[in-house]
Protein backbone atom coordinates (compact mmCIF):
# COMPACT_ATOMS: atom_id res chain seq x y z
CA UNK A 1 0.00 0.00 0.00
CA UNK A 2 1.08 3.50 -0.59
CA UNK A 3 1.75 5.91 1.98
CA UNK A 4 -0.62 8.96 2.00
CA UNK A 5 0.88 12.35 0.82
CA UNK A 6 -0.37 14.75 3.22
CA UNK A 7 1.70 17.86 1.43
CA UNK A 8 -1.17 20.03 -0.54
CA UNK A 9 -1.05 19.84 -4.45
CA UNK A 10 -0.48 23.44 -5.00
CA UNK A 11 3.14 22.84 -3.01
CA UNK A 12 3.60 20.57 -5.01
CA UNK A 13 3.30 22.87 -8.05
CA UNK A 14 4.95 25.64 -6.49
CA UNK A 15 8.25 23.42 -5.29
CA UNK A 16 8.60 21.87 -8.81
CA UNK A 17 8.23 25.39 -10.65
CA UNK A 18 10.37 27.28 -8.12
CA UNK A 19 12.98 24.24 -9.46
CA UNK A 20 12.50 25.14 -13.04
CA UNK A 21 12.43 29.17 -12.25
CA UNK A 22 15.99 30.01 -13.21
CA UNK A 23 16.95 28.03 -16.28
CA UNK A 24 13.59 29.57 -17.68
CA UNK A 25 14.06 32.76 -16.79
CA UNK A 26 17.47 32.35 -18.26
CA UNK A 27 16.14 31.29 -21.54
CA UNK A 28 13.70 33.86 -21.92
CA UNK A 29 16.50 36.61 -22.08
CA UNK A 30 18.78 34.91 -23.74
CA UNK A 31 15.95 34.33 -26.31
CA UNK A 32 13.89 37.38 -26.01
CA UNK A 33 16.36 40.13 -24.61
CA UNK A 34 16.30 42.92 -27.42
CA UNK A 35 12.65 42.59 -27.59
CA UNK A 36 12.42 42.76 -23.93
CA UNK A 37 15.06 45.30 -23.25
CA UNK A 38 13.25 47.76 -25.91
CA UNK A 39 9.86 47.47 -23.33
CA UNK A 40 11.72 48.00 -20.20
CA UNK A 41 13.44 51.37 -21.90
CA UNK A 42 10.11 52.77 -23.44
CA UNK A 43 8.14 52.44 -20.16
CA UNK A 44 10.23 53.56 -17.51
CA UNK A 45 8.54 51.36 -14.94
CA UNK A 46 8.23 48.30 -16.53
CA UNK A 47 9.91 45.08 -14.81
CA UNK A 48 8.38 40.98 -15.70
CA UNK A 49 7.52 39.33 -13.00
CA UNK A 50 9.04 35.29 -12.84
CA UNK A 51 5.41 33.88 -13.65
CA UNK A 52 5.45 36.08 -16.27
CA UNK A 53 8.25 35.53 -17.94
CA UNK A 54 7.49 31.94 -17.69
CA UNK A 55 4.66 31.75 -19.54
CA UNK A 56 6.13 33.87 -22.01
CA UNK A 57 8.16 30.94 -22.89
CA UNK A 58 5.69 28.35 -24.09
CA UNK A 59 1.62 30.05 -23.51
CA UNK A 60 -0.99 30.89 -26.05
CA UNK A 61 -2.57 32.89 -23.25
CA UNK A 62 -1.41 34.65 -19.91
CA UNK A 63 -3.79 32.43 -17.27
CA UNK A 64 -5.58 34.88 -14.87
CA UNK A 65 -3.62 33.57 -11.93
CA UNK A 66 -0.41 35.26 -13.94
CA UNK A 67 -1.58 38.67 -13.53
CA UNK A 68 -4.09 38.46 -10.47
CA UNK A 69 -1.25 37.13 -8.11
CA UNK A 70 2.10 38.36 -9.67
CA UNK A 71 0.87 41.92 -11.27
CA UNK A 72 3.88 43.79 -13.08
CA UNK A 73 5.75 45.35 -10.45
CA UNK A 74 5.39 49.35 -10.36
CA UNK A 75 2.81 49.08 -13.47
CA UNK A 76 -0.50 51.09 -13.57
CA UNK A 77 -2.25 48.24 -15.85
CA UNK A 78 0.04 45.39 -15.73
CA UNK A 79 -2.97 43.12 -17.67
CA UNK A 80 -2.21 45.26 -20.28
CA UNK A 81 1.61 45.27 -20.54
CA UNK A 82 1.27 41.79 -19.90
CA UNK A 83 -0.48 41.11 -23.26
CA UNK A 84 1.77 43.53 -24.75
CA UNK A 85 5.00 41.39 -23.80
CA UNK A 86 2.75 37.92 -25.07
CA UNK A 87 2.15 40.04 -28.64
CA UNK A 88 5.72 41.24 -28.50
CA UNK A 89 6.92 37.78 -27.91
CA UNK A 90 4.55 35.79 -30.24
CA UNK A 91 5.23 37.69 -33.04
CA UNK A 92 9.18 37.92 -32.56
CA UNK A 93 8.59 33.47 -33.51
CA UNK A 94 7.17 34.23 -36.80
CA UNK A 95 9.04 37.61 -38.30
CA UNK A 96 11.44 37.82 -40.55
CA UNK A 97 15.06 39.32 -38.90
CA UNK A 98 15.15 41.28 -41.90
CA UNK A 99 12.09 43.71 -43.27
CA UNK A 100 11.18 41.56 -45.85
CA UNK A 101 7.81 40.74 -47.47
CA UNK A 102 6.62 38.01 -45.34
CA UNK A 103 6.24 34.90 -46.98
CA UNK A 104 2.67 33.08 -47.32
CA UNK A 105 3.09 31.20 -44.06
CA UNK A 106 4.52 34.18 -41.66
CA UNK A 107 1.18 36.21 -43.22
CA UNK A 108 -1.05 33.53 -41.77
CA UNK A 109 0.88 33.36 -39.07
CA UNK A 110 0.49 37.12 -38.03
CA UNK A 111 -3.05 36.72 -38.49
CA UNK A 112 -3.86 34.76 -36.66
CA UNK A 113 -1.60 36.01 -33.64
CA UNK A 114 -3.74 39.00 -34.38
CA UNK A 115 -7.07 37.99 -34.80
CA UNK A 116 -6.41 36.04 -31.53
CA UNK A 117 -4.90 38.61 -29.28
CA UNK A 118 -7.31 41.41 -30.50
CA UNK A 119 -10.56 39.74 -31.11
CA UNK A 120 -11.85 40.65 -34.62
CA UNK A 121 -10.60 39.29 -37.77
CA UNK A 122 -7.62 40.69 -39.18
CA UNK A 123 -6.06 39.74 -42.41
CA UNK A 124 -3.26 39.88 -45.01
CA UNK A 125 -5.89 39.10 -47.77
CA UNK A 126 -9.35 40.81 -47.97
CA UNK A 127 -11.93 40.13 -50.48
CA UNK A 128 -9.21 38.98 -53.21
CA UNK A 129 -7.09 41.96 -52.60
CA UNK A 130 -3.82 42.38 -50.77
CA UNK A 131 -1.01 44.95 -50.60
CA UNK A 132 2.55 44.44 -52.51
CA UNK A 133 3.22 43.84 -48.69
CA UNK A 134 2.20 44.11 -45.40
CA UNK A 135 5.29 44.71 -42.96
CA UNK A 136 7.77 47.65 -43.41
CA UNK A 137 9.12 50.77 -42.61
CA UNK A 138 7.05 53.71 -41.82
CA UNK A 139 7.76 57.17 -42.04
CA UNK A 140 6.31 60.40 -41.29
CA UNK A 141 3.02 61.92 -42.96
CA UNK A 142 2.10 65.53 -42.35
CA UNK A 143 -1.59 66.10 -41.52
CA UNK A 144 -4.29 66.43 -44.30
CA UNK A 145 -6.51 69.41 -44.99
CA UNK A 146 -9.91 68.07 -43.51
CA UNK A 147 -12.12 70.39 -45.64
CA UNK A 148 -11.78 73.43 -48.14
CA UNK A 149 -9.82 76.25 -46.42
CA UNK A 150 -8.70 74.32 -43.58
CA UNK A 151 -4.92 75.34 -42.17
CA UNK A 152 -3.30 74.54 -39.14
CA UNK A 153 -5.15 77.33 -37.24
CA UNK A 154 -8.55 75.88 -37.64
CA UNK A 155 -7.24 71.92 -37.90
CA UNK A 156 -7.22 70.83 -34.67
CA UNK A 157 -10.03 69.91 -31.82
CA UNK A 158 -8.30 72.03 -28.54
CA UNK A 159 -4.64 73.47 -27.25
CA UNK A 160 -3.57 69.95 -26.59
CA UNK A 161 -2.85 68.30 -29.78
CA UNK A 162 -2.34 71.69 -31.35
CA UNK A 163 0.71 72.06 -28.87
CA UNK A 164 1.65 68.42 -29.77
CA UNK A 165 1.37 68.15 -33.73
CA UNK A 166 1.24 71.73 -34.69
CA UNK A 167 5.10 71.56 -35.65
CA UNK A 168 4.33 68.53 -38.23
CA UNK A 169 3.13 70.84 -40.51
CA UNK A 170 -0.07 70.03 -43.13
CA UNK A 171 0.35 68.33 -46.71
CA UNK A 172 1.12 70.53 -49.77
CA UNK A 173 -1.70 68.46 -51.47
CA UNK A 174 -4.82 66.56 -50.88
CA UNK A 175 -5.02 63.11 -49.65
CA UNK A 176 -6.12 60.30 -52.44
CA UNK A 177 -10.09 60.92 -51.88
CA UNK A 178 -9.29 64.48 -51.81
CA UNK A 179 -10.76 66.50 -48.47
CA UNK A 180 -12.58 64.30 -46.02
CA UNK A 181 -15.30 66.51 -45.68
CA UNK A 182 -17.06 69.16 -48.13
CA UNK A 183 -17.48 71.86 -45.64
CA UNK A 184 -16.77 72.82 -42.18
CA UNK A 185 -19.92 72.62 -41.39
CA UNK A 186 -20.48 69.61 -42.73
CA UNK A 187 -17.32 68.02 -40.41
CA UNK A 188 -18.32 65.20 -38.69
CA UNK A 189 -16.60 63.15 -35.62
CA UNK A 190 -15.68 60.08 -37.90
CA UNK A 191 -13.96 62.53 -40.98
CA UNK A 192 -11.81 63.73 -37.86
CA UNK A 193 -10.30 60.29 -37.03
CA UNK A 194 -9.78 59.27 -40.51
CA UNK A 195 -7.77 62.21 -40.69
CA UNK A 196 -6.27 61.72 -37.22
CA UNK A 197 -5.47 58.15 -37.86
CA UNK A 198 -4.71 57.98 -41.20
CA UNK A 199 -1.70 55.78 -43.17
CA UNK A 200 -0.71 56.04 -46.40
CA UNK A 201 0.14 53.09 -48.72
CA UNK A 202 1.93 51.88 -51.81
CA UNK A 203 -1.51 50.85 -53.60
CA UNK A 204 0.40 51.26 -56.72
CA UNK A 205 2.70 48.82 -56.66
CA UNK A 206 0.15 46.28 -56.86
CA UNK A 207 0.73 44.30 -59.65
CA UNK A 208 -2.54 44.93 -61.50
CA UNK A 209 -3.34 48.21 -60.07
CA UNK A 210 -3.51 50.03 -63.31
CA UNK A 211 -5.73 47.46 -65.09
CA UNK A 212 -8.09 46.98 -61.72
CA UNK A 213 -7.79 51.13 -61.10
CA UNK A 214 -11.59 51.78 -60.13
CA UNK A 215 -11.88 48.63 -58.50
CA UNK A 216 -8.91 49.28 -56.08
CA UNK A 217 -10.04 52.91 -55.63
CA UNK A 218 -13.11 52.35 -54.46
CA UNK A 219 -12.02 49.21 -52.10
CA UNK A 220 -9.00 50.73 -50.45
CA UNK A 221 -10.73 54.32 -49.98
CA UNK A 222 -10.56 54.53 -45.39
CA UNK A 223 -9.99 51.10 -45.51
CA UNK A 224 -8.85 50.12 -41.67
CA UNK A 225 -6.18 48.55 -41.29
CA UNK A 226 -4.50 47.27 -38.07
CA UNK A 227 -0.76 48.95 -37.10
CA UNK A 228 1.33 46.48 -35.37
CA UNK A 229 5.08 48.41 -33.70
CA UNK A 230 6.08 44.68 -33.43
CA UNK A 231 8.81 45.69 -31.02
CA UNK A 232 6.37 47.46 -28.31
CA UNK A 233 3.63 45.62 -29.29
CA UNK A 234 1.47 49.28 -29.45
CA UNK A 235 -1.00 49.03 -32.12
CA UNK A 236 -3.64 51.59 -34.09
CA UNK A 237 -6.80 51.05 -35.79
CA UNK A 238 -5.90 53.48 -39.13
CA UNK A 239 -7.49 53.99 -42.16
CA UNK A 240 -6.15 54.32 -45.53
CA UNK A 241 -6.38 57.78 -46.91
CA UNK A 242 -3.43 58.29 -49.00
CA UNK A 243 -0.79 56.77 -51.24
CA UNK A 244 2.71 56.52 -51.15
CA UNK A 245 5.46 57.12 -50.11
CA UNK A 246 7.60 56.81 -52.88
CA UNK A 247 9.79 53.77 -53.54
CA UNK A 248 13.21 55.69 -53.17
CA UNK A 249 12.60 57.00 -50.10
CA UNK A 250 13.25 53.50 -48.76
CA UNK A 251 10.07 53.38 -46.66
CA UNK A 252 7.29 51.23 -47.37
CA UNK A 253 4.18 53.24 -45.92
CA UNK A 254 3.39 56.52 -43.96
CA UNK A 255 1.67 57.06 -41.06
CA UNK A 256 0.39 60.40 -39.48
CA UNK A 257 1.79 62.17 -37.01
CA UNK A 258 -0.90 60.96 -34.11
CA UNK A 259 -0.24 57.04 -35.23
CA UNK A 260 3.51 57.70 -35.59
CA UNK A 261 3.32 59.25 -31.79
CA UNK A 262 1.87 56.31 -30.51
CA UNK A 263 3.48 53.60 -32.14
CA UNK A 264 6.56 55.56 -31.08
CA UNK A 265 8.26 55.13 -34.63
CA UNK A 266 10.55 58.06 -35.69
CA UNK A 267 11.10 58.93 -39.15
CA UNK A 268 15.23 59.43 -40.17
CA UNK A 269 17.67 57.35 -39.28
CA UNK A 270 15.58 55.57 -36.05
CA UNK A 271 12.85 54.61 -38.45
CA UNK A 272 11.35 51.13 -37.38
CA UNK A 273 9.04 48.61 -38.85
CA UNK A 274 5.31 47.79 -38.50
CA UNK A 275 2.93 45.29 -39.56
CA UNK A 276 -0.13 46.51 -41.34
CA UNK A 277 -3.22 44.15 -42.11
CA UNK A 278 -6.49 44.52 -42.89
CA UNK A 279 -9.19 44.43 -40.09
CA UNK A 280 -12.45 42.59 -41.64
CA UNK A 281 -15.00 44.81 -40.10
CA UNK A 282 -18.33 45.41 -42.78
CA UNK A 283 -20.43 46.55 -39.92
CA UNK A 284 -18.02 49.18 -38.73
CA UNK A 285 -17.67 48.03 -35.36
CA UNK A 286 -14.08 48.38 -35.03
CA UNK A 287 -13.15 52.12 -33.89
CA UNK A 288 -10.06 53.98 -35.16
CA UNK A 289 -7.32 55.20 -32.94
CA UNK A 290 -4.95 53.55 -30.33
CA UNK A 291 -6.18 50.02 -29.59
CA UNK A 292 -5.23 48.74 -25.91
CA UNK A 293 -5.25 45.08 -24.98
Amino acid sequence: MFAQNTKPHYEHLKDKWIARHKSLQEKLWAKHGNALSFLVDNTKRFALSSLAGLFLLGSQSLPKIATDSFPVANAQSPKEINKNVFLVSDLSHVLPSEVIPLTFDQEQNVSEILSRIFGFKVLAELDGKKLNRNYGVIGQEQHLALYPGDTMSSHFDNNEDATKYWSYGMAPGLGAWGYFSPSQNQLTQKDKLREKYYIAVQTFLIPDFNQRFAEYRDFFKYRKMLVVNPQNGKSVVADIADAGPSQWTGKHLGGSPEVMNYLEREDGSKRGPVLYFFIDDPQDKVALGPIAL
